[in-house]
């Protein structure tokens, strides 16, 4: 096996083996673009090496020979004393993570070595600066040491100056700087830092490899549900400089606005810094416009490799470069991280620029990102009380507590408060912190950094860069120029959109989009950009979209939003507010005549909400599911009604009606009620309940149809496991049609199903077909059957383990668990339709909102997918970016 490619032997197209730096470094290579000649260590090496624990037979002399190669290009050897090669050693994985995972700046660098740089370059500042990097990277990450160990020294050192910025530091301060870093990993380390280059590349190369499996590493592929299993490439590469002076730079650029997809030029820009700077944020940039006036040769290279690699990948690219004594080196570039709003605008814009057909804009965006454009934003008539502003870093109206770090986030996140998180600027260890709050503020770093970057790819609120907050994680405080200071618990309001920060709530209100979605018309560049797509998926998708509504306000909005019927009413939702009585009054019944007397009072009601649903959705099917929940659920608690009995018999003045209660909750008290008389059970055991419900459906399509309508009712029967419990109930909903077909004079069309919700039902597909006219899927139910735990009782109490544990990629209740619960639904719809050419299929638990559920759906070959009404836009995408073969996630 080959682990090691040269930069000549790869492209663009082989990210799986050489990770996506790897790949596009190879493919900048092939264009001829100005990249620094270096090698890539495969993804198959990482995998070998965290199975093991060790480097794969064979991967030191492949290293070897491409190190030696390197050299001879360059003319100078690894670390050699006189004129020493240095490289750099970074990761990259398959899929961008962002600041997740390690790198490395000027290995080769040693107490000689660092002479001979000085020597070379004519410029002590320089090499001594090189080294003191190399020492703060490499303690940290190959050594394992606190990088606040490193950063307090470097700012005690500039505090001692009176200087804010490293670059005014000199010679002699770096030499000493140098000394302290060194004796730092002694002490900490146990060791002293390694003089041999080679062993530097090695122990690099490890802890990038080792990276793989941090904790913040892990965490975030489970944020972003990327395969567990991929690894890790590493790309060694000759070093070239940013940090020589004020004619040298490193920078980000973005060939577009990756927060509003706007065309122009766009990025940070760093005199006399390294790369690690610019994302760090550690001193604020300018702007690449400002470039200009500083490097306009470079700056108008840069514009020409820009617009050549836009047009080669046919997308906005994302792009890290150098600038070493007026020579422009590209580092890296990708396809680049944007926010929902910049991808729609994006798509729209190259469509119309004829660089990809609309087909190709519906695949880069994603349901997710769509979601994320339904939600509020501030409210501009609102009084606001602007204390700051930054850098629009990824747009979102955010609203919290101000906390100042990310254990603080977390720990208040998890007791339900909302929280924004502050920070000076952000690192890979506060991604936890990220991940809980609302939004991020940080008062240093652009659009670049860290925080930007992570929080556009969560498509998380972020305002970057403002620079008025003096912020003190220490003392939990950031203090406003000239104002009072935000303490943590302060609600701060931050609006990622425009970068502005207020103090106190803001009201928010409807989106242009989810106004959009709702009917509006609105004139604006993002609602067309969306409308576009969203056209272009319902023309392409095979898959219907229901929504689940359960009263006539909501299936009126669900049709607003694009629903082609209803996929699931709840009809247990009517029973509850003052009707809830009535139920009452039907369980302590003694005998016939009591039920009869309680189920008269119900029909009349059950039917005015048939009515207006069917109303609401005249013309497309409804399908109705009959009562589901176990009686007990609209009985008192067992022990408060005890109680009251209690103390009634002591005060001689016992209710009649409260002891039946007592005793029909004794009765129909269960161990596990979601396992005992429910569903179909109680049709069976109290068969005037679901009489009931089918003569108020079939007597409310008679209304509508009395009254010009087109209704389509679909009776819905749940829990079945066995096809004798469906004809039993067909039997009696078979009775109800004619005597309402008698009644009326006409008979009411109407269809009878079942949901397949039980593991048997799943594997006995075939028979209960027979007597069914469709199948729709409840993936809730199923899920805890086959997995067999209790939504309502382990999602908060071991959940979090095993999905530290790779257990789960994802709640198998947010996200279809295709292997297990998706092989019985493959499994029922193939014996379903064997046995029934004509039956229907379809899914109405929460999994058919879910968009990578949605694609298991389409690929099963059911006929829709049912979900909230909200959800209803998301499942047309999906379903539309399904038919064209893409996949749930555009890596974008």
């Amino acid at each position: 096996m080959t682990y090691v490619y040269d930069f000549t032997e790869g492209d663009k197209d082989q990210k799986d083996l050489l990770g996506g730096k790897g790949a596009n470094l190879a493919e900048m290579t092939n264009l001829g673009l100005p990249v620094p000649p270096g090698f890539t260590i495969s993804t198959q090496a990482c995998r070998a090496y965290l199975e093991v624990g060790d480097l794969p037979d064979g991967l030191a002399g492949e290293i070897d020979a491409h190190l030696e190669s390197l050299e001879k290009q360059m003319g100078r050897r690894l670390g050699e004393p006189g004129d020493p090669l240095l490289v750099s050693v970074r990761s990259g994985a398959a899929v961008s993570m962002p600041g997740m995972m390690e790198t490395v700046l000027n290995v080769g660098l040693n107490d000689e070595s660092v002479r001979g740089l000085a020597e070379q370059s004519h410029d002590e500042r320089f090499a001594m600066d090189s080294y003191r990097r190399l020492l703060q990277m490499f303690g940290a990450t190959v050594l394992g040491i606190d990088s606040e160990v490193f950063s307090k020294a470097l700012d005690r050192l500039k505090k001692d100056r009176g200087s804010t910025s490293d670059t005014d530091l000199g010679v002699e301060d770096l030499r000493g700087l140098v000394e302290t870093f060194k004796q730092a990993i002694h002490e900490h380390a146990g060791r002293g830092f390694p003089q041999d280059p080679r062993e530097q590349l090695e122990l690099a190369m490890r802890a990038v490899f080792d990276s793989w499996n941090t904790e913040r590493a892990a965490l975030y592929r489970r944020q972003e549900r990327i395969d567990e299993g991929m690894g890790t490439a590493v790309n060694v590469q000759a070093m070239v400089f940013g940090n020589r002076g004020d004619d040298s730079g490193s920078g980000v650029a973005f060939t577009r606005d990756p927060a509003s997809g706007n065309q122009g030029v766009y990025g940070d820009y760093l005199q006399n810094a390294q790369g690690e700077d610019v994302v760090a944020g550690i001193r604020n940039t300018v702007s690449l416009a400002d470039m200009e006036q500083i490097d306009k040769a470079s700056y108008d290279g840069l514009l020409t490799i820009m617009n050549t690699l836009e047009k080669h990948y046919r997308d906005m690219c994302d792009i890290e470069f150098t600038v070493e004594r007026g020579k422009l080196w590209m580092l890296q570039t990708r396809v680049g991280k944007r926010t929902p709003g910049a991808a729609f605008r994006i798509g729209r814009h190259m469509t119309d620029e004829g660089l990809i057909d609309t087909d190709e804009s519906l695949r880069r965006v994603t349901g997710a990102q769509l979601a994320q454009l339904m939600f509020p934003r501030f409210d501009e008539k609102a009084e606001r009380s602007l204390i700051a502003k930054g850098m629009n870093a990824s747009p979102g109206a955010a609203v919290g507590k101000a906390v100042f770090d990310s254990d603080t986030a977390v720990e208040w996140a998890e007791r339900g408060e909302d929280v924004i998180l502050v920070r000076k600027e952000t690192n890979p260890d506060d991604l936890r912190g990220m991940v809980a709050a609302k939004g991020i503020l940080t008062s240093r770093g652009g659009k670049t950094s860290h925080a930007a970057v992570v929080a556009r790819g969560m498509g998380r609120t972020c305002v970057c860069g403002a620079e008025s907050l003096d912020v003190n994680s220490k003392k939990k405080r950031a203090k406003v120029r000239g104002g009072e200071p935000i303490r943590e618990g302060d609600v701060i309001s931050i609006d990622g959109t425009t970068g502005e920060v207020f103090l106190g709530s803001v009201p928010v209100t409807d989106s242009v989009v989810m106004r959009f979605l709702e009917g509006e018309h609105i004139d604006d560049d993002l609602v067309q950009a969306v409308d576009r797509v969203m056209t272009r998926s319902d023309d392409v998708r095979r898959l219907r979209v229901r929504a689940n509504a359960d009263t006539p306000e909501d299936a009126a909005r669900a049709r607003r939003f694009g629903a082609e019927g209803i996929g699931l009413c709840r009809t247990e939702h009517m029973f509850l507010g003052e009707r809830r009585q009535l139920v009452e009054n039907l369980i302590v019944a003694e005998d016939e005549a009591g039920q009869e007397a309680a189920l008269a009072q119900l029909l009349p009601m059950q039917r005015d909400d048939f009515r207006g649903i069917l109303e609401a959705m005249d013309g497309l099917p409804v399908t109705i599911r009959l009562i589901d929940p176990p009686l007990h659920e609209f009985l008192p608690d067992y022990t408060e009604l005890s109680v009251k009995v209690a103390l009634e018999e002591d005060q001689d003045d016992l209710d009649g009606h409260d002891q039946k209660l007592l005793d029909a909750v004794k009765r129909l008290h269960e161990q596990n009620p979601m396992l005992g008389l429910r569903g179909v059970r109680l049709g069976i055991v109290i068969p005037g309940l679901f009489k009931m419900q089918v003569r108020a459906i079939l007597e409310a399509a008679a209304d509508r149809i009395t009254a010009g309508g087109d209704p389509q009712p679909e009776i819905m029967i749940p829990l079945v496991a066995a096809v004798t419990e469906l004809d039993l109930v067909r039997g009696q909903v078979a009775e109800v049609a004619a005597d309402v077909e008698r009644e009326r004079g006409h008979a009411v069309p109407h269809k009878v199903g079942t949901m397949i919700e039980l593991p048997r039902a799943a594997v006995t597909a075939n028979e209960i077909a027979k007597s069914a006219e469709f199948f729709s899927f409840g993936t809730n139910d199923l899920t805890q059957m086959t997995w067999g735990f209790s939504r309502d009782d382990v999602e908060s109490s071991f959940f979090s383990r095993y999905l530290e544990h790779g257990i789960f990629q994802v709640s198998p209740f947010e996200s279809l668990d295709v292997d297990g619960v998706g092989r019985l639904v493959r499994h029922a719809a193939r014996l379903g339709r064997q046995s029934n050419p004509d039956l229907h299929l379809g899914v109405c638990g929460e999994h058919g909102g879910d968009p990578a559920s949605i694609h298991f759906f389409d690929e099963v070959g059911l006929d829709y997918v049912s979900c909230s009404p909200f959800r209803v836009p998301v499942a047309r995408l999906e379903a539309g970016r399904s038919a064209l073969g893409s996949s749930t996630d555009a890596t974008r």
